[in-house]
């Protein structure tokens, strides 16, 4: 197992995460893709690859702004523009930027919700403009990952020449290193613990809302940097995949599957569980195995020199589970990496995979999932598994079990014995009644034959009336 799991706290007798060598890792990586492409420089306004770049950091409050920017050029170190005093607190706690020389303070304009006449697009614009001037590089394409249209505008005005950067921090991204490795585990581990006291506590009466919360809870105490998301869908809301969490209470024999979305040190989780409240009907479990048999032959095919079509190939077609196109069924049998960002590459879709394949390298870090829709019209099935691609195979970080659909809730007893947790959600299709003169007794499971009892219960009254 090349996989290892540590306590969260920084400790002098034993190596965990090494963040100066994750910081420099991270930094170097993306400058020598820098300098292997024809970009003079990088324009980051992404917090995400503010952070793989500049290590900075300074709340998810801050992830939908697009206030805070930094510029890599091609050769030298990061500057990074923040949100006020935030560039004085990196000057005083991130030594690796080297105080007021590449930490300063700089503004966007929030999204528009500064006035245009304030001039701060321009501001923005200008900034780096000088900056590119004095490096000799003004010329030079400037790859830009998201950008507002006013500074996008400003920054032509000023004669820098915009391309796309988003790909170049991409391919940065897409191959993880030993720290990001183990800190994406540590995060899946924190996800485990969510499941153990989801299956622990869900019952009839529990909300799905209720269920985000206690799932937040658990992964704020461990020390979660950020909740982003838990997918919470249970009952007639299972199918089709709805994608968002309700206030709809858990009933016995409802099918209830979540995504827990978090990150620690920025690191994230996309981490899907299916689960059964009570009982789970024959139709629920065999849409579970159908599930569970797609994803396994996904991991099981993931090796490095595979390519995404490969994978995707195994998987049904949009028209086989109901949906009329693979833009429709859209991330339902899907795989995306996993980072600083919940999607990073590679993508694995049969939307794009199959024309656009892109090759699996060892020390990629991605989630696969599926989803199955039961035979009843309602009920379904959705598993996920994250995992890192070794140098012969790959490695799973999810550990929460899921190889058999799972029954959460209190067993029940009956005045025979155990009630079967496989077993239909309305009560009279669940059996099969005796005949003659103890129509009434329940003989065994249901097999269709509760009209001939009744039949015989009606022929007996007759006979002895």
């Amino acid at each position: 197992m090349a996989l290892k799991t540590y306590g969260l706290m920084g400790v002098d007798w034993e190596e965990r995460v090494n963040y100066e060598r994750l910081r420099t890792e991270r930094l170097n990586r993306i400058k020598n893709l820098l300098k292997e492409s024809e970009l003079g420089a990088l324009l980051c306004f992404d917090m995400v690859n503010v952070r793989y770049i500049t290590a900075t950091h300074i709340g998810t409050w801050a992830m939908d702004k697009v206030a805070r920017f930094c510029l890599l050029p091609q050769n030298d170190e990061p500057i990074n523009w923040d949100f006020g005093s935030a560039a004085r607190h990196h000057q005083i706690y991130c030594p690796w930027l080297d105080g007021e020389q590449r930490s300063r303070a700089g503004i966007s304009t929030l999204r528009g919700a500064m006035l245009p006449a304030a001039g701060r697009a321009e501001d923005v614009a200008r900034k780096i403009r000088i900056e590119l001037e004095e490096r000799g590089l003004l010329n030079e394409p400037v790859g830009v990952d998201v950008v507002e249209l006013p500074v996008l505008f400003a920054l032509q005005k000023e004669g820098v020449k915009v391309v796309d950067g988003q790909q170049l921090m991409q391919q940065a991204r897409m191959i993880k290193t030993q720290d990001e490795i183990t800190l994406l585990n540590t995060a899946c581990m924190m996800v485990d613990a969510a499941y153990e006291e989801l299956y622990r506590v869900m019952k009839p009466g529990i909300r799905e809302n209720d269920c985000v919360a206690l799932a937040s809870k658990v992964l704020y105490e461990l020390g979660s940097e950020h909740v982003e998301g838990v997918n919470a869908i249970s009952g007639e809301r299972c199918s089709p995949h709805p994608h968002v969490f309700s206030d709809r209470v858990l009933r016995p024999g409802d099918p209830a599957y979540f995504d827990i979305l978090h990150s620690y040190m920025g690191y994230r989780t996309c981490y899907y569980r299916t689960f059964v409240i009570g009982s789970a009907s024959q139709a629920q479990i065999d849409a579970y195995k159908r599930c569970r048999y797609y994803l396994d032959a996904a991991i099981d095919m993931i090796k490095p020199g595979v390519t995404t079509a490969d994978v995707v190939k195994l998987w049904p077609k949009a028209e086989e589970f109901g949906f009329p196109n693979e833009e429709a069924a859209f991330a339902l049998q899907y795989g995306h990496g996993v980072g600083l960002a919940i999607w990073e590459k590679p993508v694995f879709s049969r939307l794009v995979s199959l024309e656009h394949p892109e090759v699996i390298q060892e020390g990629m870090v991605f989630a696969l999932e599926t989803f199955w829709p039961a035979a009843d019209g309602w009920s379904a099935a959705r598993i996920e598994e994250q995992l890192v691609v070794t140098k012969d195979g790959c490695e799973v970080m999810t550990r929460f079990p899921a190889e058999e659909l799972m029954v959460a809730g209190v067993r029940y007893y009956t005045a025979t014995g155990p009630l079967s947790p496989t077993r239909e959600t309305e009560s009279h299709k669940n059996l099969e009644y005796g005949h003659g003169d103890r129509p009434w007794e329940h003989v065994s499971p249901r097999n269709g034959n509760l009209q001939n009892a009744v039949a015989a219960s009606a022929k007996g009254e007759a006979v002895n009336a």
